[in-house]
């Protein structure tokens, strides 16, 4: 059900003309028909934001909006004066259809850098969405399709809360970092809820979910994660219970990024316990996360433990302080560093499983811990961004 699973919104998701994939969908609508019209919103923090990541943050600040139209085939990035005025018209053009302002409308883009869109065909998509709406199984499903770029499959979520929904789909396979993670993702809930209390929940779910998974270590000018609330249900959940589930949704999507990484043949989980802090195994994981060489050793089939030493060991001494001669590493189960130094062979690993969990254990006394979700890296990544195109 995706986006529309939740009561009170309706998608479509229709192929417009952007994308040079033959057939592929590439506009898709989501509207909120109310009663209420909260949004909140996470965007990227390059430097280099999209022009429909700087238009969102703005219609966002005001804590509400009716509808978000999504294309793929195009980023809108990097292209001025230009870009940011076919954003301006495609909100217009949608509310005039919609029957809304123009500044109840978010915009998001995603595919190649540095061109503007073919704007007719944005329109086309936007009119053909528009006139496709519906609240059905089906509409959610082409709306998740209609936001993929290399994406493999749709990614989407369905939670029940207390007399509640939470639905949500999510596009994002590669150019993974960190850093809120490159992806698309429309959440919805038929909760009512304050535009506060939305975007104080979503900083908590994106905080430890889309921050903490790693394709690539490549970090987008187009992220863009946006909760919006219809208030049909009725129902006014408390707020540790809203929150709990918003994650609970962002986690669900995040994980299955990862499991469609580009080119992947296994995702990886790193855990670090035994930390200072939750930001001192953050930044722990984290480093371990970002090393290729780790990667490709282990789409070798190779639990190859230095290259996770050698990357903790980056992490300075003032963000997560630990005695390496302490340090433990298991893979699989195996632990292969023992307190800094070689532990059981790493032939008693086992790789055969599409998931290879890392658990890293700093041994400081204290018991904070943080996990970080990453692929390998293979032939195939390379040759999908070497071949790269809209």
């Amino acid at each position: 059900m995706s986006v529309v699973f939740a009561q009170g919104f309706s998608a479509a998701g229709v192929r417009g003309g952007i994308s040079s994939v033959e057939g592929k969908k590439d506009v898709a609508v989501v509207v909120n028909n109310g009663p209420l019209n909260v949004a909140a919103g996470v965007f990227t923090t390059n430097r280099f934001a999209a022009a429909p990541v700087q238009y969102s943050r703005n219609i966002i600040a005001s804590g509400h909006a009716r509808a978000m139209v999504i294309n793929s085939g195009g980023a809108n990035a990097c292209t001025g004066e230009a870009g940011y005025a076919q954003v301006e018209q495609t909100a217009d053009y949608a509310a005039s259809l919609l029957g809304c302002a123009s500044d109840d409308v978010l915009i998001a883009s995603t595919g190649l850098i540095g061109e503007l869109l073919p704007l007719d065909a944005v329109f086309h998509g936007v009119e053909k969405a528009v006139n496709a709406l519906d609240s059905s199984e089906e509409a959610g499903a082409y709306a998740a399709e209609a936001i993929m770029t290399t994406d493999t499959r749709p990614k989407t979520v369905c939670i029940e809360g207390t007399g509640y929904r939470v639905g949500g789909m999510v596009k994002g396979s590669g150019m993974i970092a960190p850093q809120l993670a490159t992806m698309i993702s429309v959440i919805t809930t038929d909760a009512i809820v304050s535009s506060e209390l939305a975007q104080s929940a979503l900083r908590e779910a994106t905080s430890r979910s889309f921050d903490c998974i790693d394709v690539d270590g490549c970090m987008s000018t187009n992220d863009t994660v946006i909760v919006l609330a219809s208030g049909a249900s009725g129902v006014e959940p408390g707020a540790e219970e809203f929150t709990a589930i918003v994650c609970d949704a962002c986690a669900q999507l995040a994980r299955q990024i990862i499991g469609d990484g580009e080119g992947a043949s296994h995702d990886i989980r790193i855990e670090v316990r035994g930390a200072g802090s939750y930001a001192a195994a953050l930044a722990c994981a984290r480093a371990v996360s970002s090393s290729n060489l780790l990667k490709c050793a282990i789409y070798g089939n190779d639990p190859n433990w230095g290259r996770v030493v050698s990357s903790l060991g980056t992490v300075p001494v003032d963000i997560a302080a630990f005695d390496p001669q302490k340090v433990t590493v298991d893979i699989n189960g195996v632990r292969v560093c023992d307190g800094g130094k070689p532990g059981e062979p790493r032939e008693r690993v086992s790789m055969e499983e599409r998931e290879v969990h890392i658990d890293i254990n700093l041994h400081t006394g204290s018991s904070a811990q943080a996990v970080v979700w990453t692929d390998d890296l293979t032939l195939d990544y390379v040759h999908i961004n070497a071949d790269y195109e809209s």
